[in-house]
């Protein structure tokens, strides 16, 4: 099942581009993907849904599709009527459709099968096991193919919503957690950080594009950097009796909150204190004179004891009530109020209340079927839409405003010498 997650914007306001996503792609091919965002798409054997999360307790089908089968990537363009799929059947070609026309936009053929594609309003990605092809999403015109990359199998990959930067990340070594910074708009390498000691697991961007997150393969320690100069901002630590495969990133919309989901029982979500360079005020008590000294002899204590010292624990957490199967996460606000979402690839969506003050433990609300048919909004909303774009240049700038309300959010090995194939069906 494949699965992908975005974050949540202002309630009752159109998707903007400081919206969070997130993804992860493993071999079970029953349920391709989910994508959320308080609009939701999920891909399946049949073909792929749309949905509207309007409340806690509505979930509605926006659009349904089984045209093509055995879907297993989906991506939206936001709240827009774009929507690109890529199939078991053809896992080498990148499908645009123009979801409420019904009508095909265009498609790519690449020389190998597709892992994952990003998207924001200037650019999308599609990331192979050993290129990165860029395009502009204005036109589908291709402005670079990154070539130069160590051989990313999962195709991990982020790239910021935030379509004012554009910065995209990805893995740049086999054996370590070195993360490239490359700018979208200029077409040039930022940086490089040197983010963990094992390979990296996953990846993600906030809403601004201003933090990016990482996890290793290890599962234990998750850092947060400053963007675009790479400097460690934050560290926290998830566990330390295990080692597990984190599934999912996700700041929350005002980048306050990072949650991560796992392969365990538990998701946990950290707080990202404001940073400041003042001067840390004298402890006025015994406790805090003995904290103060107990973390200046932290310094002479061995580096991995003391970095364990200084790494911050969960702020909140969820219980899922299962282990071992994939899951993602979101952190969103559904009717005025924080909640933690988790979709997990049984093909169900766990709706928690996250209390943004004290933390500790999440409690489950709702429980969603993402397989069962749910209530159609197409038939009843015909009457209602505006007049639909009429370009494709139009869909990709202009963010649907029909729907009442919108929930969050692909393996090309490249032919050196020349660039995906492109087939038109309509006009760019």
């Amino acid at each position: 099942m494949f699965v992908c997650l975005l974050g949540d914007w202002g309630e009752g306001e159109c998707l903007s581009s400081a919206d969070l996503w997130l993804e992860y792609s493993t071999s079970c091919h029953s349920h391709a993907l989910i994508i959320f965002h308080r609009s939701l798409a999920i891909g399946t054997k049949a073909g792929y849904k749309l949905f509207s999360l309007s409340s806690v307790e509505h979930l509605d089908q926006v659009h349904g599709s089984n045209e093509i089968p055995d879907v297993y990537i989906v991506e939206r363009l936001f709240s827009s009527s774009l929507v690109v799929v890529v199939s078991h059947s053809k896992p080498r070609q990148m499908n645009v459709y123009h979801f409420k026309k019904g009508t095909e936009i265009c498609n790519y053929s690449y020389s190998s099968n597709i892992l994952s594609i990003r998207l924001n309003r200037q650019r999308l990605l599609v990331c192979l096991e050993e290129a990165i092809y860029i395009h502009n999403i204005k036109d589908m015109k291709l402005l670079k193919t990154i070539l130069d990359i160590p051989a990313n199998p999962t195709g991990l990959c982020a790239l910021s919503i935030n379509h004012s930067n554009s910065y995209v990340a990805y893995p740049g070594s086999l054996t370590t957690g070195e993360i490239v910074l490359y700018d979208g708009h200029s077409l040039k390498t930022v940086c490089t950080i040197a983010a963990h000691e094992g390979t990296l697991a996953a990846i993600a961007f906030n809403a601004l594009g201003s933090k990016l997150a990482s996890a290793s393969e290890k599962g234990t320690v998750i850092r947060v950097f400053s963007v675009p100069d790479g400097q460690k901002l934050y560290e926290f630590r998830r566990g330390m009796k295990r080692y597990v495969t984190i599934s999912s990133l996700v700041f929350s919309m005002d980048s306050q909150f990072l949650c991560a989901s796992s392969n365990t029982e538990t998701v946990h979500i950290f707080k990202l204190e404001h940073l400041t360079n003042s001067r840390p005020e004298e402890p006025s008590t015994w406790t805090g004179y003995m904290g103060k000294m107990f973390m200046a002899a932290s310094n002479y204590l061995p580096t991995q004891v003391s970095d364990m010292m200084n790494q911050d624990r969960a702020f909140a957490t969820g219980r899922l009530n299962f282990s071992g199967q994939r899951n993602i996460c979101t952190l969103s606000t559904i009717q005025k109020l924080p909640r933690l979402l988790v979709a997990s690839s049984d093909g169900h969506l766990y709706i928690y209340n996250l209390d943004p003050q004290d933390g500790g433990e999440c409690v489950l609300i709702k429980t969603h079927s993402l397989l069962s048919s749910g209530t159609t909004e197409e038939n009843k909303e015909n009457d209602l839409r505006p007049s639909l774009p009429q370009s494709y240049a139009a869909t990709v700038a202009r963010p649907s405003t029909w729907s009442a309300s919108t929930v969050p959010d692909g393996m090309l090995s490249p032919n050196h010498l020349s660039p995906p194939r492109r087939d038109r069906k309509n006009s760019l």
